[in-house]
Protein backbone atom coordinates (compact mmCIF):
# COMPACT_ATOMS: atom_id res chain seq x y z
CA UNK A 1 0.00 0.00 0.00
CA UNK A 2 2.75 2.58 0.77
CA UNK A 3 4.32 1.78 -2.60
CA UNK A 4 1.04 2.49 -4.42
CA UNK A 5 0.65 5.81 -2.59
CA UNK A 6 4.22 6.74 -3.41
CA UNK A 7 3.65 6.00 -7.12
CA UNK A 8 0.54 8.20 -7.16
CA UNK A 9 2.58 10.99 -5.60
CA UNK A 10 5.25 10.61 -8.29
CA UNK A 11 2.60 10.80 -11.00
CA UNK A 12 1.17 13.98 -9.46
CA UNK A 13 4.64 15.53 -9.46
CA UNK A 14 5.33 14.42 -13.04
CA UNK A 15 1.98 15.27 -14.62
CA UNK A 16 0.52 17.83 -12.24
CA UNK A 17 1.45 20.68 -14.56
CA UNK A 18 -0.62 19.32 -17.48
CA UNK A 19 -3.97 20.92 -16.49
CA UNK A 20 -2.26 24.29 -16.05
CA UNK A 21 -0.60 23.94 -19.46
CA UNK A 22 -3.97 23.10 -21.04
CA UNK A 23 -5.46 26.25 -19.53
CA UNK A 24 -2.47 28.27 -20.68
CA UNK A 25 -2.88 26.79 -24.19
CA UNK A 26 -6.48 28.00 -24.29
CA UNK A 27 -5.47 31.49 -23.16
CA UNK A 28 -2.59 31.61 -25.67
CA UNK A 29 -4.94 30.57 -28.48
CA UNK A 30 -7.40 33.30 -27.45
CA UNK A 31 -4.64 35.93 -27.47
CA UNK A 32 -3.05 34.72 -30.70
CA UNK A 33 -6.25 34.35 -32.71
CA UNK A 34 -6.80 31.86 -35.48
CA UNK A 35 -6.80 32.41 -39.24
CA UNK A 36 -6.43 29.04 -40.99
CA UNK A 37 -6.33 30.33 -44.58
CA UNK A 38 -4.00 33.32 -44.48
CA UNK A 39 -0.46 34.00 -45.70
CA UNK A 40 1.61 30.79 -46.06
CA UNK A 41 -1.48 28.63 -45.55
CA UNK A 42 -2.06 29.42 -49.23
CA UNK A 43 0.99 27.24 -49.92
CA UNK A 44 0.46 24.47 -47.36
CA UNK A 45 -3.32 23.94 -47.21
CA UNK A 46 -3.94 23.16 -50.90
CA UNK A 47 -1.51 20.24 -50.66
CA UNK A 48 -3.60 18.85 -47.78
CA UNK A 49 -6.84 19.37 -49.67
CA UNK A 50 -5.48 17.66 -52.77
CA UNK A 51 -4.57 14.57 -50.75
CA UNK A 52 -8.13 14.45 -49.40
CA UNK A 53 -9.61 15.10 -52.85
CA UNK A 54 -7.19 14.37 -55.73
CA UNK A 55 -9.55 15.91 -58.30
CA UNK A 56 -8.86 19.39 -56.90
CA UNK A 57 -6.41 21.81 -58.53
CA UNK A 58 -6.00 20.36 -62.03
CA UNK A 59 -4.25 23.65 -62.97
CA UNK A 60 -1.37 25.41 -61.20
CA UNK A 61 -0.71 22.77 -58.55
CA UNK A 62 3.05 23.06 -59.14
CA UNK A 63 3.12 26.28 -57.12
CA UNK A 64 2.27 24.45 -53.90
CA UNK A 65 3.31 20.88 -54.73
CA UNK A 66 6.95 21.99 -54.95
CA UNK A 67 6.83 22.59 -51.18
CA UNK A 68 4.66 19.56 -50.43
CA UNK A 69 7.18 17.10 -51.87
CA UNK A 70 9.73 18.14 -49.22
CA UNK A 71 7.58 17.52 -46.13
CA UNK A 72 5.19 14.99 -44.64
CA UNK A 73 3.15 17.82 -43.11
CA UNK A 74 0.26 17.65 -45.65
CA UNK A 75 0.04 13.87 -45.13
CA UNK A 76 -0.03 14.39 -41.35
CA UNK A 77 -2.98 16.81 -41.48
CA UNK A 78 -4.81 14.79 -44.13
CA UNK A 79 -4.43 11.60 -42.07
CA UNK A 80 -5.76 13.43 -39.00
CA UNK A 81 -8.80 14.56 -40.99
CA UNK A 82 -9.46 10.99 -42.09
CA UNK A 83 -9.13 9.73 -38.52
CA UNK A 84 -11.62 12.40 -37.41
CA UNK A 85 -13.86 11.59 -40.42
CA UNK A 86 -13.93 15.31 -41.05
CA UNK A 87 -12.85 17.94 -43.54
CA UNK A 88 -9.46 19.62 -43.25
CA UNK A 89 -10.83 22.44 -41.05
CA UNK A 90 -11.19 20.51 -37.75
CA UNK A 91 -7.84 18.79 -38.32
CA UNK A 92 -6.11 22.15 -38.83
CA UNK A 93 -7.50 23.72 -35.65
CA UNK A 94 -6.71 20.53 -33.71
CA UNK A 95 -3.06 20.73 -34.78
CA UNK A 96 -2.91 24.45 -34.05
CA UNK A 97 -4.06 23.82 -30.47
CA UNK A 98 -1.84 20.76 -30.15
CA UNK A 99 1.18 22.68 -31.46
CA UNK A 100 0.65 25.45 -28.90
CA UNK A 101 0.25 22.91 -26.10
CA UNK A 102 3.35 20.94 -27.12
CA UNK A 103 5.39 24.12 -27.46
CA UNK A 104 4.41 25.14 -23.93
CA UNK A 105 5.07 21.61 -22.68
CA UNK A 106 8.51 21.68 -24.32
CA UNK A 107 9.19 25.09 -22.77
CA UNK A 108 8.14 23.74 -19.37
CA UNK A 109 10.47 20.76 -19.81
CA UNK A 110 13.35 23.06 -20.69
CA UNK A 111 12.48 25.54 -17.91
CA UNK A 112 12.76 22.69 -15.40
CA UNK A 113 16.39 22.28 -16.50
CA UNK A 114 17.11 26.00 -16.24
CA UNK A 115 15.23 27.05 -13.09
CA UNK A 116 14.46 25.42 -9.75
CA UNK A 117 11.80 27.93 -8.70
CA UNK A 118 8.28 27.02 -9.97
CA UNK A 119 7.50 30.74 -10.31
CA UNK A 120 10.42 31.09 -12.70
CA UNK A 121 9.28 28.11 -14.76
CA UNK A 122 5.70 29.33 -15.08
CA UNK A 123 6.73 32.90 -15.84
CA UNK A 124 8.99 31.65 -18.64
CA UNK A 125 6.31 29.46 -20.17
CA UNK A 126 3.71 32.21 -19.70
CA UNK A 127 5.81 34.80 -21.50
CA UNK A 128 6.25 32.49 -24.50
CA UNK A 129 2.48 31.84 -24.53
CA UNK A 130 1.72 35.57 -24.50
CA UNK A 131 4.15 36.42 -27.31
CA UNK A 132 3.35 33.77 -29.92
CA UNK A 133 2.64 36.39 -32.60
CA UNK A 134 5.59 38.68 -31.92
CA UNK A 135 7.60 39.41 -35.12
CA UNK A 136 11.08 37.86 -35.34
CA UNK A 137 13.37 40.74 -36.40
CA UNK A 138 13.27 41.16 -40.19
CA UNK A 139 12.63 37.53 -41.07
CA UNK A 140 8.93 37.80 -41.95
CA UNK A 141 8.15 35.23 -39.23
CA UNK A 142 6.22 35.21 -35.98
CA UNK A 143 7.22 33.05 -33.05
CA UNK A 144 4.20 30.94 -34.05
CA UNK A 145 1.74 31.83 -36.80
CA UNK A 146 -2.02 32.23 -36.36
CA UNK A 147 -2.44 29.05 -38.40
CA UNK A 148 -0.73 25.69 -38.18
CA UNK A 149 2.17 25.02 -40.54
CA UNK A 150 5.38 22.95 -40.56
CA UNK A 151 7.33 25.68 -38.72
CA UNK A 152 5.01 25.40 -35.70
CA UNK A 153 5.61 21.68 -35.41
CA UNK A 154 9.35 22.02 -35.98
CA UNK A 155 9.55 24.66 -33.23
CA UNK A 156 8.19 22.56 -30.39
CA UNK A 157 10.29 19.62 -31.56
CA UNK A 158 13.36 21.88 -31.51
CA UNK A 159 12.69 22.95 -27.91
CA UNK A 160 12.31 19.30 -26.89
CA UNK A 161 15.66 18.66 -28.61
CA UNK A 162 17.36 21.40 -26.60
CA UNK A 163 15.85 20.15 -23.34
CA UNK A 164 17.08 16.60 -23.99
CA UNK A 165 20.50 17.94 -24.97
CA UNK A 166 20.83 19.63 -21.58
CA UNK A 167 19.75 16.36 -19.93
CA UNK A 168 22.26 14.43 -22.11
CA UNK A 169 19.45 12.24 -23.45
CA UNK A 170 20.82 11.98 -26.94
CA UNK A 171 18.45 9.20 -28.01
CA UNK A 172 15.63 11.67 -27.37
CA UNK A 173 17.47 14.32 -29.37
CA UNK A 174 17.77 11.92 -32.29
CA UNK A 175 14.06 11.05 -32.12
CA UNK A 176 12.92 14.71 -32.06
CA UNK A 177 15.34 15.51 -34.89
CA UNK A 178 14.00 12.68 -37.02
CA UNK A 179 10.38 13.77 -36.48
CA UNK A 180 11.34 17.37 -37.25
CA UNK A 181 13.25 16.46 -40.40
CA UNK A 182 10.23 14.85 -42.06
CA UNK A 183 8.17 17.99 -41.35
CA UNK A 184 10.61 20.86 -41.94
CA UNK A 185 14.18 19.90 -42.96
CA UNK A 186 15.55 23.45 -42.91
CA UNK A 187 14.33 24.30 -39.40
CA UNK A 188 15.74 20.95 -38.27
CA UNK A 189 19.21 22.00 -39.44
CA UNK A 190 18.92 25.18 -37.37
CA UNK A 191 17.99 23.29 -34.21
CA UNK A 192 20.65 20.61 -34.76
CA UNK A 193 23.31 23.28 -35.13
CA UNK A 194 22.32 24.70 -31.72
CA UNK A 195 22.46 21.20 -30.25
CA UNK A 196 25.98 20.81 -31.64
CA UNK A 197 27.12 24.13 -30.17
CA UNK A 198 25.80 23.15 -26.74
CA UNK A 199 27.59 19.80 -26.89
CA UNK A 200 30.85 21.43 -27.99
CA UNK A 201 30.68 24.09 -25.28
CA UNK A 202 30.04 21.47 -22.64
CA UNK A 203 32.77 19.13 -23.90
CA UNK A 204 35.45 21.80 -24.25
CA UNK A 205 34.58 23.62 -21.04
CA UNK A 206 33.34 26.78 -22.71
CA UNK A 207 35.99 26.95 -25.44
CA UNK A 208 34.89 26.30 -29.00
CA UNK A 209 38.03 25.78 -31.07
CA UNK A 210 38.34 26.36 -34.78
CA UNK A 211 37.83 22.71 -35.60
CA UNK A 212 34.60 22.52 -33.64
CA UNK A 213 33.35 25.85 -34.97
CA UNK A 214 33.81 24.43 -38.46
CA UNK A 215 31.68 21.47 -37.41
CA UNK A 216 28.95 23.83 -36.26
CA UNK A 217 29.14 25.78 -39.49
CA UNK A 218 28.75 22.56 -41.44
CA UNK A 219 25.18 22.40 -40.19
CA UNK A 220 24.33 25.71 -41.83
CA UNK A 221 22.06 25.14 -44.83
CA UNK A 222 24.69 25.86 -47.47
CA UNK A 223 23.09 23.68 -50.13
CA UNK A 224 24.90 22.24 -53.11
CA UNK A 225 23.72 24.44 -55.97
CA UNK A 226 25.90 27.39 -56.88
CA UNK A 227 24.49 27.80 -60.38
CA UNK A 228 23.49 31.30 -61.40
CA UNK A 229 19.67 31.39 -61.47
CA UNK A 230 17.55 32.58 -64.37
CA UNK A 231 16.56 36.20 -64.92
CA UNK A 232 12.93 35.37 -64.11
CA UNK A 233 13.98 33.81 -60.80
CA UNK A 234 16.14 36.82 -59.92
CA UNK A 235 13.22 39.13 -60.66
CA UNK A 236 10.94 37.36 -58.20
CA UNK A 237 13.70 37.02 -55.62
CA UNK A 238 13.86 40.82 -55.43
CA UNK A 239 10.25 40.84 -54.18
CA UNK A 240 11.50 39.26 -50.95
CA UNK A 241 13.74 41.92 -49.34
CA UNK A 242 13.81 40.01 -46.05
CA UNK A 243 15.99 37.40 -47.80
CA UNK A 244 18.78 40.00 -47.95
CA UNK A 245 20.08 41.09 -44.59
CA UNK A 246 21.74 44.21 -46.03
CA UNK A 247 18.26 45.48 -46.95
CA UNK A 248 16.95 45.21 -43.41
CA UNK A 249 15.99 48.41 -41.59
CA UNK A 250 18.03 49.58 -38.60
CA UNK A 251 15.38 48.39 -36.14
CA UNK A 252 15.47 44.95 -37.75
CA UNK A 253 19.23 44.83 -37.23
CA UNK A 254 18.51 45.74 -33.61
CA UNK A 255 16.43 42.56 -33.52
CA UNK A 256 19.65 40.63 -34.22
CA UNK A 257 22.12 42.22 -31.83
CA UNK A 258 19.94 43.30 -28.91
CA UNK A 259 19.00 39.67 -28.11
CA UNK A 260 22.68 38.66 -28.30
CA UNK A 261 23.59 41.46 -25.89
CA UNK A 262 20.79 40.45 -23.52
CA UNK A 263 21.93 36.84 -23.65
CA UNK A 264 25.51 37.89 -22.83
CA UNK A 265 24.20 39.78 -19.78
CA UNK A 266 22.11 36.78 -18.74
CA UNK A 267 25.12 34.48 -19.06
CA UNK A 268 27.01 36.72 -16.61
CA UNK A 269 24.07 36.68 -14.19
CA UNK A 270 23.80 32.91 -14.51
CA UNK A 271 27.50 32.41 -13.78
CA UNK A 272 27.31 34.72 -10.75
CA UNK A 273 24.34 32.75 -9.39
CA UNK A 274 25.79 29.33 -10.33
CA UNK A 275 22.97 28.54 -12.77
CA UNK A 276 25.10 26.24 -14.90
CA UNK A 277 22.52 25.13 -17.48
CA UNK A 278 21.26 28.67 -17.98
CA UNK A 279 24.78 29.97 -18.55
CA UNK A 280 25.46 27.16 -21.03
CA UNK A 281 22.39 27.80 -23.14
CA UNK A 282 22.91 31.58 -23.14
CA UNK A 283 26.47 31.20 -24.39
CA UNK A 284 25.41 28.63 -26.97
CA UNK A 285 22.68 30.95 -28.29
CA UNK A 286 25.19 33.80 -28.66
CA UNK A 287 27.46 31.62 -30.82
CA UNK A 288 24.48 30.21 -32.73
CA UNK A 289 23.05 33.65 -33.48
CA UNK A 290 26.39 35.16 -34.48
CA UNK A 291 27.32 32.26 -36.79
CA UNK A 292 24.05 32.52 -38.70
CA UNK A 293 24.39 36.29 -38.91
CA UNK A 294 27.83 35.87 -40.53
CA UNK A 295 26.45 33.26 -42.90
CA UNK A 296 23.58 35.57 -43.90
CA UNK A 297 26.03 38.40 -44.46
CA UNK A 298 28.37 36.29 -46.62
CA UNK A 299 25.71 34.94 -48.98
CA UNK A 300 24.10 38.36 -49.46
CA UNK A 301 27.14 39.99 -51.04
CA UNK A 302 28.51 37.83 -53.96
CA UNK A 303 26.05 37.56 -56.89
CA UNK A 304 27.29 34.02 -57.47
CA UNK A 305 25.71 32.97 -54.15
CA UNK A 306 22.32 34.50 -54.97
CA UNK A 307 20.56 31.12 -55.04
CA UNK A 308 21.63 30.50 -51.42
CA UNK A 309 19.53 33.42 -50.14
CA UNK A 310 16.47 31.18 -50.36
CA UNK A 311 17.70 29.32 -47.26
CA UNK A 312 17.14 32.47 -45.18
CA UNK A 313 19.67 31.72 -42.42
CA UNK A 314 18.28 34.50 -40.24
CA UNK A 315 15.15 32.41 -39.75
CA UNK A 316 17.32 30.62 -37.20
CA UNK A 317 16.25 33.52 -34.97
CA UNK A 318 12.84 31.90 -34.46
CA UNK A 319 14.34 29.31 -32.11
CA UNK A 320 16.63 31.89 -30.51
CA UNK A 321 13.68 34.19 -29.75
CA UNK A 322 11.60 31.35 -28.29
CA UNK A 323 14.40 30.42 -25.90
CA UNK A 324 15.17 34.06 -25.14
CA UNK A 325 11.58 34.78 -24.05
CA UNK A 326 11.57 31.61 -21.96
CA UNK A 327 14.73 32.82 -20.22
CA UNK A 328 13.48 36.39 -19.77
CA UNK A 329 10.24 35.18 -18.25
CA UNK A 330 12.10 32.72 -16.05
CA UNK A 331 14.42 35.38 -14.64
CA UNK A 332 11.48 37.70 -14.02
CA UNK A 333 9.74 34.91 -12.14
CA UNK A 334 12.93 34.09 -10.24
CA UNK A 335 13.76 37.58 -9.03
CA UNK A 336 10.78 39.91 -9.59
CA UNK A 337 7.37 38.23 -9.75
CA UNK A 338 7.59 35.29 -7.33
CA UNK A 339 4.36 35.25 -5.28
CA UNK A 340 3.29 38.80 -6.11
CA UNK A 341 -0.03 38.23 -7.94
CA UNK A 342 -0.27 41.93 -8.78
CA UNK A 343 3.12 41.74 -10.47
CA UNK A 344 1.92 38.92 -12.70
CA UNK A 345 -1.18 40.96 -13.61
CA UNK A 346 0.87 44.08 -14.33
CA UNK A 347 3.10 42.10 -16.69
CA UNK A 348 0.70 39.80 -18.51
CA UNK A 349 -2.60 41.71 -18.69
CA UNK A 350 -1.33 44.67 -20.78
CA UNK A 351 1.00 42.39 -22.74
CA UNK A 352 -1.84 40.08 -23.81
CA UNK A 353 -4.15 43.01 -24.50
CA UNK A 354 -1.49 44.59 -26.71
CA UNK A 355 -1.00 41.37 -28.66
CA UNK A 356 -4.76 41.01 -29.25
CA UNK A 357 -4.98 44.63 -30.40
CA UNK A 358 -2.06 44.13 -32.80
CA UNK A 359 -3.74 41.11 -34.36
CA UNK A 360 -6.88 43.18 -34.84
CA UNK A 361 -4.83 45.74 -36.75
CA UNK A 362 -3.27 43.06 -38.96
CA UNK A 363 -6.63 41.45 -39.80
CA UNK A 364 -9.08 44.35 -39.45
CA UNK A 365 -11.86 42.85 -41.59
CA UNK A 366 -11.77 39.36 -40.10
CA UNK A 367 -12.91 37.94 -36.72
CA UNK A 368 -10.10 37.33 -34.24
CA UNK A 369 -10.81 33.59 -34.36
CA UNK A 370 -12.08 32.03 -37.59
CA UNK A 371 -13.84 28.90 -36.40
CA UNK A 372 -14.16 25.97 -38.86
CA UNK A 373 -17.47 25.85 -40.67
CA UNK A 374 -18.35 29.52 -40.19
CA UNK A 375 -18.38 32.25 -42.84
CA UNK A 376 -17.59 35.63 -41.29
CA UNK A 377 -18.97 38.96 -42.49
CA UNK A 378 -16.11 39.47 -44.94
CA UNK A 379 -17.05 39.88 -48.59
CA UNK A 380 -13.96 38.08 -49.86
CA UNK A 381 -14.46 35.07 -47.61
CA UNK A 382 -18.15 34.91 -48.44
CA UNK A 383 -17.30 34.86 -52.14
CA UNK A 384 -14.69 32.14 -51.57
CA UNK A 385 -17.22 30.06 -49.62
CA UNK A 386 -19.78 30.37 -52.43
CA UNK A 387 -17.16 29.30 -54.98
CA UNK A 388 -16.24 26.28 -52.86
CA UNK A 389 -19.82 24.99 -52.83
CA UNK A 390 -21.26 26.18 -56.16
CA UNK A 391 -18.58 25.75 -58.82
CA UNK A 392 -17.05 22.61 -60.41
CA UNK A 393 -13.93 21.28 -58.72
CA UNK A 394 -12.23 21.37 -62.13
CA UNK A 395 -12.91 25.10 -62.62
CA UNK A 396 -9.96 27.45 -63.08
CA UNK A 397 -10.31 31.01 -61.76
CA UNK A 398 -8.61 34.30 -62.40
CA UNK A 399 -8.70 37.20 -59.95
CA UNK A 400 -6.62 40.23 -59.17
CA UNK A 401 -3.05 38.86 -58.89
CA UNK A 402 -2.49 41.17 -55.91
CA UNK A 403 -5.74 40.27 -54.18
CA UNK A 404 -4.07 39.12 -50.94
CA UNK A 405 -2.77 42.65 -50.39
CA UNK A 406 -6.08 44.44 -51.08
CA UNK A 407 -8.01 46.21 -48.27
CA UNK A 408 -10.61 43.93 -46.71
CA UNK A 409 -9.03 40.74 -48.08
CA UNK A 410 -6.75 40.35 -45.04
CA UNK A 411 -4.17 38.11 -46.78
CA UNK A 412 -6.53 35.14 -47.22
CA UNK A 413 -5.49 32.60 -49.84
CA UNK A 414 -7.88 31.73 -52.67
CA UNK A 415 -6.69 28.15 -53.19
CA UNK A 416 -6.70 27.49 -49.45
CA UNK A 417 -10.30 28.68 -48.95
CA UNK A 418 -12.12 28.50 -52.29
CA UNK A 419 -10.45 25.13 -53.02
CA UNK A 420 -10.22 25.83 -56.72
CA UNK A 421 -7.45 26.24 -59.29
CA UNK A 422 -6.27 29.77 -59.90
CA UNK A 423 -4.16 31.65 -62.40
CA UNK A 424 -0.97 32.56 -60.53
CA UNK A 425 -0.96 35.40 -58.01
CA UNK A 426 1.84 37.88 -57.35
CA UNK A 427 1.98 37.51 -53.56
CA UNK A 428 2.36 33.89 -52.47
CA UNK A 429 3.15 32.14 -55.73
CA UNK A 430 6.16 34.41 -56.13
CA UNK A 431 7.29 33.32 -52.67
CA UNK A 432 6.99 29.67 -53.61
CA UNK A 433 9.04 30.31 -56.73
CA UNK A 434 11.95 31.81 -54.79
CA UNK A 435 12.57 28.52 -52.99
CA UNK A 436 13.24 26.50 -56.14
CA UNK A 437 15.64 28.16 -58.61
CA UNK A 438 16.35 24.79 -60.21
CA UNK A 439 12.71 24.41 -61.36
CA UNK A 440 11.06 26.34 -64.23
CA UNK A 441 8.47 27.78 -61.82
CA UNK A 442 9.69 31.35 -62.21
CA UNK A 443 9.18 31.26 -65.97
CA UNK A 444 5.68 29.79 -65.58
CA UNK A 445 4.77 32.43 -63.01
CA UNK A 446 6.14 35.25 -65.14
CA UNK A 447 4.08 34.13 -68.16
CA UNK A 448 0.87 33.93 -66.14
CA UNK A 449 1.37 37.29 -64.43
CA UNK A 450 2.11 38.98 -67.74
CA UNK A 451 -1.20 37.69 -69.10
CA UNK A 452 -2.89 39.45 -66.15
CA UNK A 453 -1.21 42.83 -66.66
CA UNK A 454 -3.73 45.65 -66.46
CA UNK A 455 -6.26 43.50 -64.60
CA UNK A 456 -8.16 46.52 -63.26
CA UNK A 457 -9.05 47.55 -66.84
CA UNK A 458 -9.91 44.14 -68.30
CA UNK A 459 -12.78 43.89 -70.76
CA UNK A 460 -14.67 40.86 -72.06
CA UNK A 461 -12.07 40.30 -74.79
CA UNK A 462 -9.36 40.01 -72.11
CA UNK A 463 -11.32 37.35 -70.23
CA UNK A 464 -11.80 35.42 -73.47
CA UNK A 465 -8.03 35.66 -74.05
CA UNK A 466 -7.35 34.16 -70.59
CA UNK A 467 -9.74 31.35 -71.39
CA UNK A 468 -8.04 30.60 -74.69
CA UNK A 469 -4.53 30.89 -73.26
CA UNK A 470 -4.91 29.18 -69.88
CA UNK A 471 -8.35 27.55 -69.82
CA UNK A 472 -9.72 30.02 -67.26
CA UNK A 473 -13.51 29.79 -67.07
CA UNK A 474 -14.39 31.76 -63.92
CA UNK A 475 -13.44 35.21 -62.63
CA UNK A 476 -13.61 37.04 -59.30
CA UNK A 477 -14.13 40.72 -60.11
CA UNK A 478 -14.60 43.97 -58.27
CA UNK A 479 -18.03 45.54 -58.41
CA UNK A 480 -19.65 46.58 -60.69
CA UNK A 481 -17.98 43.83 -62.79
CA UNK A 482 -17.61 43.46 -66.53
CA UNK A 483 -20.21 43.55 -69.29
CA UNK A 484 -20.62 40.30 -71.23
CA UNK A 485 -20.10 37.88 -68.33
CA UNK A 486 -22.67 35.90 -66.38
CA UNK A 487 -22.35 36.53 -62.65
CA UNK A 488 -24.36 34.08 -60.49
CA UNK A 489 -22.94 35.48 -57.24
CA UNK A 490 -22.27 38.99 -56.02
CA UNK A 491 -21.98 41.00 -52.83
CA UNK A 492 -21.23 44.65 -52.21
CA UNK A 493 -17.52 44.19 -53.03
CA UNK A 494 -17.21 41.33 -55.51
CA UNK A 495 -18.81 39.42 -58.34
CA UNK A 496 -18.14 35.80 -59.28
CA UNK A 497 -18.60 35.48 -63.03
CA UNK A 498 -18.02 33.09 -65.91
CA UNK A 499 -18.01 33.28 -69.68
CA UNK A 500 -21.38 32.66 -71.34
CA UNK A 501 -21.77 29.04 -72.35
Amino acid sequence: MPTSSHNRGDLRIKFGHIPALLLLTTLAFAVQGYHPGVEDAEIYNPAILKILNPSLYPFGAEFFQSHARLTMYPNLIATTARVFHSSAGPALIFWQLLSIFLLLLACWTLACELFENPSARWAGVGLVAALLTIPIAGTGLYLMDEYVNPRAIALFLAVFMIADTLKKKYAGVALWALLSAVVHPLMTLFSLSLVLVIICLRKFDGYLGHRNLAMALSFCPLGLSFSYPSQAYRTFLQTRPYFFILRWQWYEWLGIFLPLGVLWWFSRLARKNRMTSLELICRALIIYGFVYFLFALVITIPPRLLALDRYQPMRSLQLLYALLFLIIGGLLGEWVLRGRWWGWMLLFAPLCAGMVWTQGEIFPSTPHIEWPGTVPANDWLQAFAWIRTHTPVTATFALNPNHMALPGEDAHGFRALAERSMLADAIKDSGAVTMFPELPLAEHLQQQLRSEDGWEHFQTSDFIRLHEQWGVTWFVLDQPGAIGLECPYQNKTLRVCHLPS
